[in-house]
């Protein structure tokens, strides 16, 4: 059986303008998985793009700063209690991307408070970069050689855990490896030893659950220091935004992650644990 698709999008982020709740409850019936949590964007920082795609680019300024729209939390959970009325053999859980939490701990407090959100995950996104503002990877790699922006990606991870307990879950550890520009050094996670462990023992530590995000396989060597680390739990997510991708990349993810010694949960919705 597959696990439980933990981080997956619809119409209700902000930018997931093909998302939809409904088909994607149909999708996860059609091929067999039990259970999944609509983890949808919840932003509060502002940051610059040069050349932004359609759906960001709408909720850009004339500067090029991009500020993230209010969430509907009570449309949002309205949705999800229609999904649960009409998809009853699946398990449908409610949740939260935070981005950024350690930035705006208020604001998230005030979503929080209109819950209940079954999964919430912590994610980094966006960096600072000289002379103010903020900037996503892309953006980065624009104007910092690659080692230096994962490195500082890296580095901000113990931040975020210990300075909000928001989320229970680190998403995307590596989300600077999907912009890696094309003429930069193939990455290579023996490069980044050092600081991968930092940021693992960071969330191990905080009591966190490491995401195993199949949007872009995560190595398995990152998995081995996880546990090597003091990490005992993971969970998986697909990062869909559209119904067609859901679960994608999960048996390969489970059987990397089954050869490190986790294994699922009693519940379908659990993580899998040592």
């Amino acid at each position: 059986m597959l696990p439980a698709d933990s981080h997956v999008h619809s119409e209700w982020s902000w930018d997931a303008a093909v998302g939809d709740m409904e088909a994607t409850c149909a999708r996860a019936v059609e091929i067999g998985l039990p259970a999944l949590a609509f983890t949808e964007h919840l932003d509060h920082t502002a940051w610059t793009a040069t050349d932004p795609p359609p759906v960001l680019a709408a909720y850009a300024g004339a500067d090029g700063v991009i500020h993230p729209p209010a969430f509907d939390a009570e449309g949002y959970l309205a949705a999800i209690e229609r999904c649960r009325d009409r998809f009853p053999a699946l398990h449908v859980l409610s949740g939260l991307e935070v981005g950024e939490p350690h930035r705006h701990p208020a604001q998230v407090a005030a979503v929080l408070a209109t819950g209940p959100f079954d999964r919430v995950l912590g994610s980094l996104h966006c960096l600072p970069v000289d002379g103010g503002g903020f900037c996503e990877p892309a953006g980065l790699f624009e104007r910092h050689e690659a080692d230096r922006v994962i490195r500082d990606y890296l580095a901000e991870v113990p931040t975020v855990v210990a300075c909000s307990d928001d989320f229970e879950v680190f998403a995307h550890i590596d989300y600077p490896i999907r912009y890696l520009p094309d003429d930069a050094e193939p990455f290579d996670p023996d490069d980044y030893e050092d600081e991968f462990r930092l940021a693992l023992r960071a969330i191990a530590e905080g009591g966190r659950t490491l995401e195993v995000n199949t949007c872009l396989p995560l190595h398995p060597r990152i998995v081995r220091w996880w546990r090597e680390e003091g990490g005992t739990t993971v969970s998986f997510g697909s990062d869909a935004h559209l119904p067609a991708v859901l679960a994608n990349g999960f048996q390969e993810a489970t059987h990397m992650v089954e050869s490190h010694g986790f294994r699922p949960g009693r519940l379908p919705y659990d993580f899998w644990t040592l």
